[in-house]
């Protein structure tokens, strides 16, 4: 396999995991449900990949290089903690909005 394609590993590997983590903050609450509310949604998504994608490949780079493998681990750790970061920060700031309309 081709070392530059090790990071993607990570995201074939936590797509299922991250698609349940989506559709969860996709659908709960279930009202109020309009466009702004959609485009936020999808918006926090699509940046919590992007964050997962920049952190790993940084990560991966970054990592001490004796061993392969670690890259890996310290890759997919970084890059998992970076995605439920953005989604933890989404969360509260759609929680925060929520309650103000």
């Amino acid at each position: 396999m081709n070392p530059a394609q090790f990071p993607l590993l990570a995201l074939v590997l936590f797509a299922p995991w991250f698609a349940i983590v989506g559709t969860l903050f996709w659908k709960f609450p279930r009202q109020p449900r309009n466009a702004r509310r959609r485009g936020f949604d999808a918006a926090a998504l699509v940046l919590a990949a992007v964050v997962f994608v920049v952190a790993t490949w940084w990560a991966f780079h970054h990592a001490d290089g004796t061993h392969n493998l670690w890259k890996q681990v310290f890759a997919t750790s970084v890059g998992y903690g970076s995605f439920l970061a953005v989604m933890a920060v989404a969360f509260g700031i759609r929680r925060r909005w929520l309650k103000r309309t």
